[in-house]
């Protein structure tokens, strides 16, 4: 039995003991066959319940027998619930029924409940009832009763080793120097006259114990503490033990005592007074009342995991002995890969190491996966099944707790309790696997969370068979028995091929396509046999998920998914749900996120009265909802309700709606009447924290009243706690007086959006916890002030963080009452934007000493000044009249600035002097659209303090610094990446460019007036360069004189772009050609003068020299050549042996051939001879049999002698493209892809010649055609397109699989409804 699988069975036992069986014994009182089969159940299943945790070791193995048993029950529930909801809504007259049935199908005790128990149920239950007999048959043989106590240690089993406080001397720990000395100060420094408590908490393996003993054997400890003591807890949190072992430590010759008052007593006498250290390692126990002797306060110290660099030294300490690997190169590659896989994991590290120095033994010498399972055994039944679910994710996918949650709770994980249910629980459950470190937070993503490489494995380890996930391209072989699956692939389109393993799986549970997290394509296509097909055979599934698919219509499968739960078409392009989806009476969760073609909810939604969570965000086709909310009384999470022109009544039917929680939005207010808005009770919706109340848009339409919409707002007053809220669209005049109710003390964030009727702001600067405030589209308000602070409110704003205007077009005054003793205070403003206020007048308040993050925006008319924002980390302005600085107070730096961004200022008032210490330290700096800048050092700007530095459309910039002002040699620069567009007077760029040691990447575009790019040599380190639209640029570096030391210097440039620089004639004046001695991807188009890299190469026509004037150890791997007239493939490609690609016009020819093509080159008649000498290849009359990819088209002279040559001879060929002259050839039985073009008269094709294609996934027709087993796209093919675009064409039948089939460019599969 998996231990998943033990688990499994353990927590669906204690649900089917405690509550599932009773309601469906009461459900088939009336079926005595039934009924006694179900009554011998709920007998035997306590016993087995009771030994399970032991039945493991005896080999008792039916892990099975808990999906069965809750299948059967699951079905019985929901033939009840479908009972009711029949005679409820038809109010069907059971009786009635009941004559009509011939009496020879009655019994003693019929009822139409009969019906359901055909033989194939009864004998499913029957056969269940037998293993459910043999379970606990095998549990009397085997002698295994009752065990209520889990602490003895099963025979057997090799008790693990404690560690203890020793540490290896023979050892140098490695990267927990700052975690050490850290945790010294804390405990060194406390003066607490009680027991302070510090926990390292973090995953198994990361090496807890290792930095406790470092401390505890630090020298210090002895000077700060009158004792230390050590005590190893492990399983058994025994507080006698524990006493017993400090005293022991204190004095060996105690006496034995097992009385714990007595020792506590002893102890006390000992320590009184004195400071002693305490150190409790291997701890599991989480009772409350066992740790009441430390209930003061805790600090949790949480332990990261390593760099790569300290992994590294502790794995080649393990298994070379040695610190590194310089002694060991030859291992270094695969050593750096396997720490790598380690992730951080020092017990990782050490293991592996220590496995691989002795590669005789096998073993897990140091513990690594017993320390990592520990873990798991501690975790409670409920959890282990939860985190085991996991191992279906693939490495490195990051998922919202939320998204996690859903799927536990379709899948029947949550135990629901009367005082903790839906998400309460789940983030329970979520929140004890994080705190235990089997969940860590994303470090890309703070709001989502991913497993550790380690842990991914062991919850596949733990999971067995159960669950399971394909990624890619892998065909694996899953067991019939697995229950849970996801399916990864960066494929576009996914055909039947790829599910064929999805067929075994006839119980499968869980069928959910996971998104890449930076996914190759934006759209997904599904085959229809998957949705026609094997959906429907998928009858046990609780959870399905068609997330991302390219889906228009569904087809009406959802009555043969009873089981279901969990259901999202997220993304894809439905346009209606069919009514048989309302027949999932079990449906709890059903998600339409950004279903943009969705144009309405079915209109039997009422019947889901199951429903917990219904998201339709970004569902913006949907007008109106169906009536029936009023049943969903389960719904806890609704994100939009949208109420139709005309169904202003249905608001009413939230009423009913207590459970409401998180956030709500209700949309189309315009269509509601204040009476209808008062029913809604949204003041009674305790769990809604946030609520956005939308209007429509059409503020002018004259049947809206701006007095009904006043009415409408007043009565939409939500609960007190509410958090978040944001009104939209409104057309009243004035804001509900509630807008502003001091009560609201739990208001975080307020949004006020396109309120144009409106002529002042609600007083909001009350609220105590208010931190986002955003002013978005108001029209009529001129004037911001005292009105929004609120009258005598004596600190407005105390938390306000984050503060927006946003096009009020007619604002023209923000009086902060400056000067006054009533002056605005912002203490803990930390961003502030204000954009598109063209008539806003005067200054900006002063008073915000937090503000980090200020962001001015069309505000043409607006002065900006900087001197009271001193911890400034982001300052743009696109947009001002002027920008000052108060020179009447010394200025002071502001090191905080990263990013610095300034354009279109009509007057800069801030002496040079100063510049330099406000603004020299930003790492990001940008300017843009400065009409009058000649020079950065104009004003005061230099390269130096900046590492990114954007300028762009400056029309009169000539130079970043002027000739007096060139940065010194002698002045560290370190910008890292310099770019520059649109500055047509720029003639030059610094004399000293190669001095600038950092710089890495430079973008130059669209710079008319310069001619050269460097006047030397090109700076030392930059590694990319790309140059376009100068027009007049001659070469990249221009020597003056002939500089011959210059040819010794190593550049390390990699990737050189050059795009239309109609002037340019060589790299190099001079000929040197080291600027180009690492360069790995060249790239020239449109550049008509050059013929030749390098001035003193011979002249030859249209760079067909190009290959020869590289050295012969030249790194360069890519040519690229567009829009140069070549005629020929360039000479000398034999003496680049890096070289894996050239692209020539149109063609590309690799020469360790993955791919060749060529198009448009009808004079192209041959390879060149130097591809015999590329040592990459083995060549065949110039054709090499390691070619992947061929493409030929428009060029006759090449494709005959493939021909005569004998295309079949290209063993490795997988992708083949060729023009209508390759009718006849014989193909290579590896192709994967085939295209066909200009095959105008082309009617059918022979399935022989196809035959022995046995890897063939894509065939291409005519010029812009694909057809694949997942696309086929048909073009300027009358003759197929009449058989082909319908199901009643004769070819429908053979392409009716394929994901995406296109006619004309317009879409037959999937077929978009009109």
């Amino acid at each position: 039995m998996s231990v998943f699988g033990e688990a499994a069975l353990s927590a669906f036992l204690e649900l089917l003991s405690a509550k599932l069986l009773d309601p469906v014994l009461n459900f088939v009182a009336d079926h005595r066959q039934v009924h006694q089969q179900l009554q011998l159940w709920q007998s035997i299943i306590p016993e087995i319940k009771a030994v399970l945790n032991h039945a493991e070791e005896k080999q008792i193995k039916d892990e099975d027998l808990a999906y069965d048993v809750d299948d059967i029950l699951d079905e019985f529930a929901y033939q009840e619930l479908r009972l009711k909801l029949q005679k409820t809504q038809a109010q069907a007259n059971i009786s009635k029924i009941q004559k009509l049935i011939p009496t020879c199908c009655t019994g003693g005790n019929f009822s139409p409940i009969s019906f359901m128990f055909n033989a194939k149920m009864i004998s499913k239950i029957e056969a269940i009832t037998d293993r459910l007999n043999s379970l606990n048959t095998r549990r009397n043989s085997l002698g295994l009763s009752e065990i209520m106590s889990q602490g003895a240690t099963s025979k057997g089993k090799k008790p693990r080793l404690q560690p203890t406080s020793l540490i290896d001397g023979a050892v140098e720990y490695v990267g927990r120097a700052n975690e050490k000395q850290k945790m010294l100060e804390l405990l060194k420094s406390n003066n607490s006259d009680g027991v302070c408590v510090l926990s390292i908490v973090g995953m198994g393996g990361i090496g807890k114990t290792t930095l406790a003993q470092l401390v505890y054997n630090d020298p210090s400890i002895k000077e700060s503490f009158y004792h230390k003591s050590w005590v190893c807890v492990s399983d058994d949190f025994d507080a006698v033990n524990i006493t017993k072992t400090i005293l022991r430590s204190l004095d060996a010759d105690s006496r034995d005592e097992n009385d714990l008052n007595l020792l506590q007593v002893m102890l006390k006498e000992k320590l009184s007074g004195k400071r002693f250290l305490l150190v409790l390692d291997d701890i599991w126990n989480e009772s409350y009342r066992d740790w009441t002797i430390l209930r003061h306060p805790v600090k949790a110290f949480f332990l990261d995991k390593l760099s790569h660099h300290d992994c590294l030294s502790i794995f080649a300490q393990h298994a070379l002995k040695a610190r590194n690997f310089d002694g060991h190169p030859q291992f270094k590659e695969i050593g750096e890969n396997i720490v790598r896989r380690c992730n951080g994991l020092p017990l990782a590290a050490e293991a592996i190491g220590s496995l691989l120095r002795t590669v005789t033994d096998h073993k897990d010498p140091h513990g690594l996966i017993p320390a990592l399972r520990l873990s798991y055994h501690y975790l409670p039944p409920h959890l282990k099944r939860c985190f085991a679910y996991c191992s279906i994710f693939p490495k490195d996918y990051e998922f919202k707790e939320e998204e996690i949650i859903l799927l536990w709770r379709a899948e029947g994980f949550l135990q629901l309790k009367a005082k903790i249910q839906g998400k309460g629980l789940g983030n329970q459950y979520f929140q004890d696997l994080v705190s235990r470190s089997f969940f860590q937070i994303s470090s890309k993503d703070k709001s989502r969370f991913v497993m550790h490489d380690l842990m991914n494995d062991l919850a596949q380890l733990v999971a067995g068979e159960i669950c399971c996930r394909l990624e890619g391209e892998k065909q694996q072989k899953f067991s019939r028995r697995s229950r849970h699956s996801a399916h990864v692939s960066d494929d576009w389109n996914h055909s039947v091929k790829k599910f064929e393993a999805f067929y075994q799986m006839t119980s499968l549970r869980t069928f959910l396509p996971l998104p890449l997290m930076v996914p190759r394509y934006e759209v997904f296509y599904l085959s229809n046999v998957v949705l026609d097909d094997l959906l429907s055979r998928l009858s046990y599934l609780r959870v399905l998920s068609l997330r991302g698919y390219e889906i228009y219509d569904l087809p009406d499968f959802f009555e043969n998914l009873k089981h279901l739960r969990y259901l999202n078409f997220s993304r894809t392009r439905i346009n209606c749900l069919p009514d048989s989806l309302c027949t999932l009476y079990h449906l709890e969760t059903l998600i339409l996120r950004d279903c943009s073609k969705l144009k309405n909810l079915p209109s039997k939604i009422g019947n889901l009265v199951n429903l917990h969570f219904l998201d339709i965000r970004g569902a913006d086709s949907i007008e109106r909802m169906p009536s029936g909310f009023d049943q969903l009384t389960k719904l806890q999470i609704l994100s939009n309700f949208v109420i139709g022109e005309g169904d202003g009544l249905l608001i009413r039917e939230l009423k009913n709606l207590s459970n409401l929680r998180g956030n709500f939005c209700l949309s189309g207010l315009e269509n509601v009447n204040g009476q209808d808005a008062r029913e809604a009770k949204l003041n009674e919706k305790l769990g809604i924290d946030g609520l956005e109340l939308q209007w429509g848009t059409g503020l002018e339409n004259s049947t809206r009243k701006k007095e009904v919409e006043e009415r409408v707002l007043d009565f939409l007053r939500p609960q007190k706690k509410l958090e978040q809220l944001i009104i939209e669209n409104y057309g009243g005049v004035k804001f509900s007086s509630w807008i502003a109710d001091s009560s609201f003390k739990n208001l975080s964030s307020l949004k006020l959006r396109n309120c144009k009727n409106c002529k002042s702001l609600p007083s909001v600067g009350r609220f105590p916890l208010l931190k986002d405030l955003s002013i978005i589209s108001f029209d009529q308000v001129q004037k911001i002030g005292v009105k929004l602070f609120g009258e005598n409110q004596l600190n407005p704003f105390a938390s306000l963080e984050i503060l927006s205007f946003e096009s009020p077009p007619n604002w023209k005054e923000w009086d902060t009452c400056e000067g006054d003793e009533k002056v605005l205070k912002l203490p803990r403003l930390r961003e502030l934007s204000i954009k598109t206020c063209p008539q806003l007048l005067g200054r900006l308040p002063t008073h915000l000493p937090s503000l980090q993050k200020l962001e001015i925006h069309s505000c043409t008319r607006l002065v900006v000044s900087i001197s009271s924002f001193l911890s400034l980390c982001k300052f743009s302005i696109r947009g001002c009249a002027e920008l000052v600085d108060d020179c009447s107070s010394p200025a002071k730096e502001l090191s905080s600035l990263q990013t610095l961004s300034l354009s279109n200022i009509s007057k800069f008032n801030i002496p040079a002097d100063r510049i330099m210490l406000r603004f020299g330290n930003s790492e990001h700096f940008e300017i843009d659209a400065w009409e009058e800048l000649a020079s950065l050092s104009q004003h005061g700007f230099s390269l130096v303090g900046h590492r990114f530095i954007s300028v762009w459309h400056c029309p009169q910039l000539q130079s970043l610094e002027a000739e007096e002002a060139e940065l010194q040699p002698n002045k560290i620069s370190h910008v890292e990446s310099l770019k520059i567009a649109s500055c047509g007077r720029l003639n030059r760029l610094p004399q000293v460019l190669h001095e600038l040691t950092f710089l890495t990447v430079m973008e130059i575009y669209n710079c008319r007036g310069l001619v050269s790019f460097a006047e030397n040599n090109l700076p030392p380190n930059l590694k990319k360069l790309k140059i376009a639209d100068c027009e007049n640029l001659e070469y990249l570096v221009d020597e003056k004189e002939d500089n011959k030391s210059m040819s010794s210097i190593l550049c390390l440039l990699e990737d050189l772009e050059i795009f239309e620089c109609l002037s340019l004639m060589s790299l190099s004046s001079k000929g040197h050609k080291n600027i180009c001695n690492q360069l790995q991807f060249l790239e020239i188009s449109a550049c008509s003068k050059l013929s030749c890299l390098f001035s003193n190469t011979m002249g030859c026509p249209e760079l067909e020299y190009i290959a020869q004037e590289f050295e012969e150890t030249a790194c360069l791997e890519s040519i690229v050549i567009f829009r140069s007239g070549i005629k020929s493939l360039p000479r000398g490609l034999d003496k680049l042996i890096h070289l894996q690609e050239i692209c020539l016009e149109s063609g590309l020819l690799t020469t360790s051939f993955r791919a060749f093509l060529v198009d448009r080159c009808g004079k192209f008649g041959t390879l060149p001879k130097c591809m015999a000498s590329i040592t990459s290849l083995r060549e065949l009359r110039r054709f090499p049999v390691n070619l992947t990819s061929l493409a030929i088209s428009n060029a006759p002279k090449i494709y005959r002698s493939l021909v005569e040559w004998g295309l079949n001879r290209l063993t490795s060929l997988q992708k083949l493209a060729i023009g209508e002259e390759g009718i006849g050839i014989m193909l290579p039985p590896s192709l994967t892809r085939i295209s066909l073009s200009e095959f105008e008269n082309l009617e059918f094709m022979f399935s022989e010649g196809f035959q022995d294609l046995a890897s063939l996934k894509e065939l291409v027709i005519d010029n812009y055609m694909l057809l694949s087993l997942g696309y086929l796209l048909i073009s300027r093919c009358s003759l197929l397109k009449e058989e082909c675009s319908s199901d009643k064409g004769r070819e429908w039948s053979k392409i009716s699989h394929i994901p995406l089939v296109n006619i004309d460019f317009k879409s037959v599969i999937p077929m978009e409804s009109d």
